[in-house]
Parts: C-alpha cells; sequence; structure tokens
C-alpha cells in the first residue's frame, strides 16, 4: 500500500492510499481519482515528505494520551452543510444496512409501517425500486455502517 498527497486543480488537498504506484497510475489514467471535496478529477500529487521511522529509543517511549476531538474541522461551506445532513439524517432516520431495498418494498408495498430509514443498496436495486415508483434517493455520503 502506498499513500499520496494528492490536490486538485482547485487548489483543494488530500491524501488518498493505493495498492501500489501502477494502480494509481491506472486510476488517474481512467478519471477515477477525484478530490472529495469538489468531485474534480484534473488531480495530481503533492509534494510530501517521506515517512521516516524514530530510532528505537524513541519508538518505545509512550505517547501521552491526545484530548479527543474531530480530524479536521470542515474545509468549506459545502462540506460543512453535507456533515450537518449527515448529522440530520443519522439522528432522525434508522439505519437498516444492506437491507435498505428490501425495508424501502415492504413500506412502499404496505407491509410495514412507514419510517424514514436510510442504508446501503446494489444499484441495481436502487434503478429497480425507482422503477417500480418506491421514492428513494442517494444520499450524498457514504453511512457509517452500525456495527457491534
Amino acid at each position: 500500500m502506498i499513500r499520496y498527497a494528492l490536490k486538485c486543480s482547485a487548489e483543494h488537498g488530500f491524501e488518498s492510499w493505493f495498492k501500489s504506484a501502477e494502480a494509481y497510475d491506472s486510476l488517474k489514467a481512467a478519471n477515477m481519482v477525484a478530490c472529495p471535496v469538489c468531485g474534480e478529477t484534473d488531480v495530481s500529487k503533492a509534494i510530501m515528505a517521506p515517512r521516516v521511522s524514530p530510532a528505537r529509543s524513541k519508538a518505545e517511549m509512550p505517547v501521552p494520551a491526545q484530548p479527543e476531538r474531530p480530524l479536521r474541522a470542515p474545509v468549506s461551506e459545502a462540506e460543512a452543510v453535507l456533515s450537518e445532513l449527515r448529522k440530520h439524517v443519522e439522528e432522525n432516520s434508522d439505519y437498516v444496512g444492506l437491507g435498505f431495498a428490501a425495508e424501502a418494498r415492504r413500506m412502499h408495498d404496505g407491509d410495514i409501517p412507514h419510517r424514514s430509514i436510510y442504508g446501503e443498496a446494489r444499484r441495481d436495486e436502487a434503478r429497480k425500486l425507482l422503477e417500480d415508483g418506491v421514492p428513494v434517493a442517494p444520499l450524498p455520503f457514504i453511512p457509517i455502517r452500525k456495527t457491534n
């Protein structure tokens, strides 16, 4: 695995992991590397410092605990809006995971009471729901899987 610091033509900086340098090159050539902020596929590698392991004596020293805080603040207004949308969906809907398509269909058919749900569905399942008149819409974020 290799981690690259990347930036888009709009100067948004981000990082991503790739299986290899060749994997990055082939994904970039296919326009499959996109900026998470604006979606731009005109992406290039940014200058980054190599990761150097500390000496053993330093590596064995305990690291003081840091207070918990978000990894980073939203970098744009759009990202802040998406964060608020995610919070609203998660607080006001039930996560049904990979069973989303079946649950939405059962509600639409009247087999179970209606309620707000969100989850995950394959592209073909979502397309079939729409074709059958089930009111669904994709979310602009990937749900955090609720696991034990």
